[in-house]
Parts: C-alpha cells; sequence; structure tokens
C-alpha cells in the first residue's frame, strides 16, 4: 500500500506576458509554500518554471527544506512551451516513482499547473502526447491534476490534455486574481493532504471572482 507521503508539482508560467505579475507571483508561491511547511506530513515539491524553456527549480525536495523563490528566479520573458513543460515534469516524476519499491512511492501526487497563455513554442510534445501521459498516470497510480489558465478558455485547453474540467478554472491574470489562485491552491493542496477528496468545490472562489469581473 502506498505511503502518506505527497508529491507536489508546480508548473508555473514566467512567459513575457506574465510581466507586472513577478511580486504577485512570487509573493504567493512563497505563501503557499509557507503554509505547506506548517502541515503535518510528509511532501516533496518539484517546481518547473517554464516559458520557450523549462526550469527545474526545486527537485522533489522536502517542502520543509525549500527555500522562498525570489526575483533572480523569477524573471519573466519568452513565449510559452507548456506542453513541453507538463510532459517532461511528467516523466520526471514517473520515473522517481517507477525506481521505488510500491510501498514507498507517493500516496498523493498532486500536479498544479498555470499559465496566462497559450501554448505557443514547445517542439517535443503534442497535446494528444500529454493526454496519454496524464490518462496513464491517472489510470494507474490516481495522480491529480489541477489546470488554472488567463486569458485562454481553460475548461477548453485542459480538456485537451485530458484534465477533467472539474479541475480546470479561469482566473484573471492581475493582482487580485493571482494572490487569490495561490490561496485556493495552499487551501486545497493541506486538504488533501490531510485526506479529503479533491472534488469541484476546491475552485468555487476563483469561480466567483472570475464572473464578477469578467
Amino acid at each position: 500500500m502506498a505511503n502518506s507521503k505527497t508529491e507536489l508539482v508546480f508548473i508555473l508560467d514566467k512567459s513575457g506576458s506574465m510581466a507586472g505579475l513577478e511580486a504577485d507571483t512570487i509573493g504567493g508561491f512563497n505563501a503557499l509554500l509557507k503554509k505547506q511547511k506548517s502541515e503535518k506530513g510528509d511532501a516533496t515539491v518539484t517546481t518547473v518554471l517554464f516559458n520557450h524553456q523549462s526550469e527545474l527549480l526545486h527537485d522533489r525536495i522536502p517542502v520543509k527544506g525549500v527555500s522562498p523563490i525570489t526575483e533572480r528566479e523569477y524573471e519573466v520573458g519568452g513565449t510559452t512551451a507548456l506542453l513541453d513543460a507538463i510532459g517532461a515534469a511528467i516523466q520526471k516524476i514517473g520515473n522517481a516513482q517507477k525506481r521505488k519499491r510500491e510501498e514507498d512511492r507517493a500516496g498523493k501526487v498532486i500536479f498544479v499547473i498555470t499559465t496566462d497563455g497559450m501554448e505557443n513554442a514547445s517542439r517535443e510534445f503534442n497535446y494528444h502526447k500529454i493526454k496519454t501521459m496524464i490518462a496513464s498516470q491517472k489510470e494507474k497510480y490516481n495522480w491529480e491534476f489541477i489546470f488554472m489558465g488567463a486569458n485562454i478558455d481553460a475548461i477548453s485547453t485542459a480538456g485537451k490534455f485530458g484534465i477533467d474540467e472539474d479541475f480546470a478554472v479561469n482566473y484573471h491574470a492581475d493582482e487580485k486574481g493571482t494572490e487569490l489562485n495561490y490561496r485556493v491552491m495552499s487551501e486545497t493542496i493541506s486538504s488533501v493532504r490531510k485526506g479529503a477528496p479533491l472534488d469541484r468545490n476546491w475552485k468555487k472562489d476563483i469561480e466567483a471572482d472570475y464572473d464578477k469581473r469578467k
């Protein structure tokens, strides 16, 4: 039986369209890390920052040992190779889990993908390949995937990946929307780490804000 450890994987957009939201993104993500450090139970953090390239910022580090991110790490620019970032992260975590005995694998694996623009630069992966990879990990190991998108149709885009609409949400890429994103993200992760199921109610506050400010 899998253990109670949680594997957290954050895939965060740092393309040029994120300009102006650096401080909000850094502050929101660091607040999330701080809250997760205070929770009981073991968790590891993998953080991938992407534009036209992907940068592995945190490589399966125990959450209590993860340093806050700074403007040096989160420097925006470039285009959006979203599919390549997702594909490489799935391969990395999948290979790490496969090498472990079943009883040593993380009991929960949660991917949180955040972007504020359309895919436009991937070279290694396409939508079909990502959809197949996500379906495989969900079916075999019950991995969870959350997709948060701004300036795109997040529900439709997530569907291309094979992520159910219950786990995708549109948000406003501004100070309020970004802060709300990270707060909800952190609360949701905390709840799942404590054993609660991930259901569509996780996103109700983000949906309400998005609809109110359309």
